[in-house]
C-alpha cells in the first residue's frame, strides 16, 4: 500500500471538507435572506423577473399559505410536471430535437421514469445515451431537476419556519417559495457550474451522434473486427450541473459521471462532487440563521459532518484493502469498477457523497465495490440520508430525528420535552416517526415481495448474497429517493418498474406531507423560555446523542438484512471464495 498514494488520498479529502465547510456559512447566510425577502447582489438583476413571474401567474406575495394549502400547492405542481413529463416521454418520437430519431418510451418506463424525476429520484431504469433526445433530457428531465429540487428546499424552508414562528397559522408561500429557490439559488449557481465543467472539456453542444474510427481496431473472441465508436453527443454540461446541484444522480449517459464526457478531469470530480454536498449541508447554517442562534445549525452540522467522516474512512479502508481474490493493479490499489482517472481516494469521495445525499450519481460502478464498501453506499442511504441527505429532505429528515432525540432524553429526565423553545407533543413525534420510517417500512415490505415472486428474482444476475443486496439496494434507492443502483439488477421489467415507482412516490411525499403538517403545528406553538431542566440542543453532548440516535434507529432496521447480505458475502470473500 503506497504511502503517498494514501497521503495524497487522505490529504486531498481533508482540503475537500475544509473547502466545503468554508462555503457552508456564506450560502447558508445567503439562502436565508433570500428566504426571508432580504435584498441580496442579485435582487437588482432578478427581482424584475420575480415580479414579472409572480405577475403573470397570479401570484400575491403578501399571502401565505397554513400548512394544509402548502401541501396541497405542493402536490398540485408535483402532478401537473409529472403529467408534463409522462407526455414528453411517451410523445417523445414525435418531438424536436431528437437527432437520432430515438421513439417514445415504453408505457411502465415512462411512467417510472417521470416518477423518478419527479421526487428527485433520478432512478433510471434504461440508458440515456440510447434512449432520451435532447428535447427530453432538456425540457423533461433537466427542468424537473431544478423543480423536484426546489421542492425539497421549500419544504425545509416551511419547517423551518414552523420552528421559529410562534403562534403563527401560516408557513410561508410554496409559490413564492418555489420561484426563490430556482431563480436565486439554483440556476444561478448551475448557471456557474455550467461554464465550469464545460473550460474542463464536458460537451454541450446539439450536434448528431459522431461515428469516430478506432486508434487500433479490437478483435472480438468471436473473430470480428471493430474499426469504429459511435460518440454520443448533446448538451451535457448544463444538465451536469443543476443534476449535481441539486442531488438529482440522472446521468446523460449511461455510465454517468464515470463518463469522460460528463466528468473528464480531477477538477471536474472535485467541482462535482462539492455541488452534491453544498446545499445540504449549508441549510443547517440557514436553520440557525432563521432560529436566531447559529449553534443549532453548527449541531446539525456537527453530525452530519462527523457520520459523514467516519463513513468515508471505512469505506477508504476497505476498498484500499481490496479483494483478496482480485490482484491488484500496478500501485498495489483496488481498482476494479473505479476510474482511473479519479483512483481510490476521487471514487470512495464520490461514492459517500452521492449516497450520503439523494444524488445517486455515481462515478464508480457500486456493484463492484468490495462488500463493506458497498455496504457502506447502503447504509448511508438506509438511514434516510440525513447526513447530509438531499436539497432540502435532509434537513426536515434530521430535524425528526433531532424531535425523537429531544422526546427519549425528555423522557429519561422526566420532563417534557422541548426543541427550540417548542414543546414536543403526540403529534409531532407521530409525523417525526413517519419522516423517518417510512422510507424503511417500504424497503423491507418490496424486498420481501421480490425475494417470494418470480418477477423479483428473475432480474437477480449475480445469485447468493450479493444477490440479495442488489435487491436491498435498489428499494433502498428508490425509497430513499436517491437514485443508484447495484448495475447487477435488471430493473427495466414491469414488476421493477412498477414497484420501485410506488416506492419512489410514497418515499417522496409521505415524509414531506408529514413535515409540513409538523411545520403547521409547531408555527401555532408559544415560545417557552429555556429552564434548567431543558436539554440544550447546541452542544456536543446532542451531538453525540442525536449521533446514537440515528445509528440505533438504523441498525435495528437493517441489521438482519446487511447480515444476510454484504456482511455474508464479505466473510464468503475471506473465506477464499
Amino acid at each position: 500500500m503506497p504511502v503517498m498514494e494514501i497521503f495524497f488520498d487522505i490529504g486531498g479529502m481533508l482540503f475537500f471538507l475544509i473547502v466545503l465547510t468554508l462555503l457552508v456559512k456564506p450560502l447558508g447566510t445567503y439562502m436565508t435572506n433570500v428566504y426571508q425577502g432580504k435584498r441580496t447582489f442579485l435582487s437588482p438583476i432578478l427581482m424584475p423577473i420575480e415580479n414579472l413571474i409572480y405577475r403573470a401567474a397570479g401570484i400575491k406575495q403578501d399571502e401565505e399559505m397554513d400548512w394544509k394549502d402548502y401541501a396541497k400547492a405542493m402536490l398540485l405542481f408535483n402532478s401537473l410536471g409529472f403529467a408534463v413529463l409522462f407526455l414528453i416521454l411517451l410523445l417523445q418520437g414525435m418531438l424536436p430535437l431528437n437527432p437520432q430519431g430515438f421513439p417514445g418510451f415504453p408505457l411502465d418506463l415512462a411512467f417510472n421514469t417521470a416518477v423518478s424525476f419527479v421526487t428527485n429520484t433520478n432512478w433510471q431504469a434504461y440508458s440515456g445515451e440510447s434512449a432520451a433526445s435532447y428535447f427530453t433530457q432538456m425540457s423533461g428531465l433537466a427542468v424537473q431537476n431544478f423543480l423536484s429540487a426546489a421542492t425539497g428546499m421549500c419544504i425545509a424552508i416551511a419547517l423551518i419556519r414552523g420552528f421559529t414562528r410562534h403562534t403563527s397559522q401560516t408557513i410561508g408561500n410554496f409559490w413564492q417559495d418555489m420561484t426563490k429557490s430556482v431563480l436565486y439559488i439554483l440556476l444561478p449557481i448551475s448557471i456557474i457550474a455550467a461554464l465550469l465543467l464545460v473550460s474542463q472539456g464536458v460537451i454541450q453542444n446539439f450536434d448528431p451522434y459522431t461515428n469516430s474510427s478506432l486508434l487500433q481496431p479490437i478483435q472480438t473472441p468471436d473473430g470480428q473486427t471493430i474499426a469504429n465508436q459511435m460518440l454520443p453527443m448533446g448538451p451535457v454540461a448544463s444538465q451536469e450541473a443543476i443534476k449535481e446541484f441539486g442531488t438529482n444522480g440522472g446521468g446523460f449517459f449511461n455510465a454517468n459521471s464515470a463518463h469522460p464526457f460528463e466528468n473528464p478531469t480531477p477538477l471536474t470530480n472535485f467541482l462535482e462532487i462539492l455541488l452534491i454536498l453544498l446545499i445540504p449541508f449549508s441549510l443547517t447554517y440557514t436553520f440557525g440563521r432563521f432560529a436566531g442562534n447559529t449553534r443549532q445549525g453548527w449541531a446539525l452540522f456537527t453530525t452530519m459532518m462527523m457520520l459523514f467522516i467516519v463513513f468515508l474512512g471505512v469505506m477508504y479502508w476497505s476498498e484500499y484493502s481490496g479483494n483478496p481474490l482480485v490482484k491488484p493493479g500496478v500501485n498495489g490499489s483496488y481498482m476494479e469498477g473505479k476510474e482511473v482517472r479519479f483512483g481510490i481516494g476521487g471514487s470512495v469521495l464520490f461514492a459517500v457523497s452521492t449516497t450520503a445525499t439523494s444524488s445517486g450519481a455515481v462515478n464508480t460502478m457500486h456493484d463492484s465495490l468490495t462488500p463493506i464498501g458497498g455496504m457502506v453506499t447502503m447504509l448511508l442511504i438506509l438511514l434516510g440520508e440525513d447526513i447530509p441527505g438531499g436539497v432540502g429532505s435532509g434537513l426536515y429528515t434530521i430535524l425528526a430525528f433531532a424531535i425523537i432525540a429531544v422526546f427519549i432524553a425528555g423522557l429519561m429526565i422526566g420532563r417534557t420535552p422541548e426543541y427550540l423553545g417548542k414543546k414536543i407533543e403526540v403529534f409531532e413525534m407521530w409525523m417525526s416517526v413517519l419522516i423517518v420510517l417510512t422510507s424503511g417500512i417500504l424497503v423491507l415490505i418490496f424486498v420481501s415481495v421480490a425475494l417470494v415472486t418470480y418477477a423479483g428474482i428473475s432480474s437477480i444476475l449475480n445469485p447468493g448474497p450479493h444477490g440479495l443486496s442488489e435487491i436491498l439496494y435498489a428499494f433502498a434507492s428508490v425509497a430513499n429517493n436517491n437514485g443508484s443502483a447495484f448495475a447487477g439488477l435488471n430493473a427495466n421489467t414491469l414488476f421493477y418498474n412498477l414497484t420501485t415507482a410506488v416506492a419512489m412516490l410514497i418515499g417522496r411525499f409521505v415524509p414531506a406531507v408529514a413535515a409540513l403538517a409538523m411545520a403547521g403545528s409547531l408555527s401555532k406553538k408559544k415560545y417557552t423560555p429555556p429552564s434548567i431542566g431543558t436539554l440544550p440542543t447546541h452542544q456536543i453532548t446532542f451531538v453525540l446523542w442525536l449521533t446514537f440516535v440515528i445509528l440505533i434507529v438504523g441498525a435495528l432496521t437493517f441489521f438482519p438484512a446487511l447480515s444476510l447480505g454484504p456482511i455474508v458475502e464479505h466473510m464468503i470473500m475471506h473465506a477464499g471464495q
